[in-house]
């Protein structure tokens, strides 16, 4: 059962099964501090009872130095998400995260507009691209925190341009980092993938439920 604003909504599944991914029992309320779509249904298809509170943050775009390093880039927003919604529940077991992809040492944050939805598949299409979910999971009554990230790799196949202009037009390249969502039609772009599903689409699920079973006492 998923609680939103103060009501429960359920929802048929569609895109993900993990038959190691089940929920954890926990004995504080959990909260997703996400408005994702994405990461709302994983945890449901699990089994967990939640409720989603979106933090109240606007959240940068992904700095193009290469000095800062993608996966601590990703922890950092994924802390600072739940760590705006625990300051209010600080009883809540809050989960936070933030998902990057990269592609030749570059963090590839969200499109801005169409255009640049097209140059950025344009450029990754047909190479090799790491997506990278930041994890934070913070219970502030009890002063547990746990950061973590974990990445996945995915080579992309080449693609012609009507076969970049069709999905475009589908408008599933909005609010995605990488211009793809790999359950939205983006699958038809990936060559192989190697590493965690759940974490593409925007949850670890596996590394979740290891992170959870922490905070059940």
């Amino acid at each position: 059962m998923e609680t939103v604003a103060g009501q429960a909504k359920t929802g048929a599944s569609i895109f993900y099964t993990c038959g190691i991914c089940q929920s954890v029992t926990l004995k504080h309320p959990l909260i997703l501090a996400s408005a994702s779509p994405r990461r709302r249904q994983l945890l449901r298809e699990a089994g967990y009872e939640f409720s989603v509170v979106p933090p109240p943050l606007h959240e940068p775009a992904p700095t193009q130095t290469p000095a800062v390093n993608a996966a601590s880039w990703a922890e950092a927003l994924a802390y600072f998400k739940a760590a705006a919604v625990a300051a209010s529940y600080p009883d809540a077991i809050v989960i936070g995260a933030d998902t990057v992809v990269t592609h030749s040492g570059n963090i590839i944050g969200k499109p801005k507009d169409l255009a640049d939805a097209r140059r950025i598949l344009s450029t990754m299409f047909g190479g090799h691209n790491n997506v990278i979910t930041g994890l934070a999971v913070l219970c502030l009554t009890h002063s547990r925190r746990v950061i973590t990230h974990e990445a996945t790799a995915i080579i992309m196949r080449p693609m012609d341009p009507d076969e970049v202009d069709q999905y475009l037009a589908t408008g599933a390249w909005r609010d995605k980092a990488g211009a793809y969502a790999i359950q939205e039609g983006g699958d038809k772009f990936v060559q192989s993938i190697h590493g965690s599903f759940s974490n593409i689409v925007g949850l670890p699920m596996e590394k979740l439920k290891d992170v959870l079973t922490q905070f059940e006492v």
